[in-house]
This record gives C-alpha cells, sequence and structure tokens, in this order.
C-alpha cells in the first residue's frame, strides 16, 4: 500500500484479524553471505562448503537477515508514515524453517488485538503477528510484534 495515495490508516481503522499483505523478497547466495560476514558470521550463513557438513546441509540466512528483509516490507508496504510512532518492542520471533539461496519469501501481518493507550489518549497500541511463507507455502518465520499508532484527531 501507498500511503501518500490514501486517507492515513489511525489506530481506529485497525480491525482485529485483518491481514495486511507485506509483499515478497528473493534471498541470493551473495547477499546471504554478504549479511553473514557483517552480522552472524557463522559458518553455515558464510561458507556452502561448510555449510552442507552442518544440521541444515546447506547454506542458509541469518534468521535476523529474514527478519531485516521484512522491516523492509513492513515499511515500503504497510507503514502508515503518518501515524505510526514506533514500536515498544518484538514479543516473539520463530525461525520455523531455513530459507536457502534462491528462495522467495511472502508475508503478511495480521492485527491480533488493538488497545487504547492509558497514559497517552493520542494513541492506540497495535498487537501483530507476522507470518512468511516460502515459495513452496512453506511458513519460515512467525512474530509476535507492537506497534504505537496514532488515533484519530478528534
Amino acid at each position: 500500500m501507498d500511503a501518500a495515495l490514501n486517507a492515513p490508516r489511525y489506530w481506529d481503522d485497525y480491525e482485529v484479524g485483518q491481514k495486511y499483505r507485506l509483499g515478497s523478497t528473493n534471498f541470493t547466495e551473495q547477499e546471504i553471505v554478504d549479511f553473514a560476514q557483517l552480522y552472524d558470521p557463522q559458518d553455515f550463513h558464510l561458507d556452502a562448503s561448510a555449510a552442507k557438513a552442518s544440521l541444515f546441509g546447506g547454506l542458509i540466512a541469518s534468521g535476523w537477515q529474514v527478519c531485516a528483509k521484512l522491516m523492509r516490507l513492513f515499511v515500503d508496504n504497510y507503514l502508515d508514515k503518518r501515524t505510526a510512532l514506533g514500536s515498544p518492542g518484538v514479543d516473539e520471533i520463530r525461525w520455523l524453517r531455513p530459507v536457502r539461496p534462491g528462495d522467495t519469501l511472502t508475508a503478511w501481518v495480521e492485527c491480533a488485538a488493538k488497545i487504547p493507550s492509558k497514559s497517552k489518549p493520542e494513541l492506540g497500541i497495535v498487537h501483530e503477528t507476522w507470518h512468511a511463507v516460502n515459495q513452496k507455502g512453506e511458513l519460515v518465520m512467525t512474530a509476535r510484534g507492537i506497534n504505537m499508532i496514532r488515533r484519530r484527531p478528534a
């Protein structure tokens, strides 16, 4: 969604159970290795030969890389920059299947709950559940996060 072309999405507009498509992202071998060299230098992320002997049987993306790429989709295709006020954190991340070179992940976020702020009446809290599947339709990652969203002005 290009938020600039639509009316702002306030906390009041979120509906529990509503799903928002984040889009898709691909993973290349070089991208996996480059990320691992900088942030997660474990052999099964860095070296295809060493990765073959690992528990994973081949090169895989760092779970943190998966999170980073999904965050990019979240910001580009979901977050309304006019009303989003940040996040106090993520409650849970689960990496359920390895992400390998050549994989394409498709992700969506679901509004799991919404709560008005008790201390700041101008904002509300949205609890979200993230899902990402690979090109085979296999669930590879889930996460539960929290966002602070501006409420509709009176």
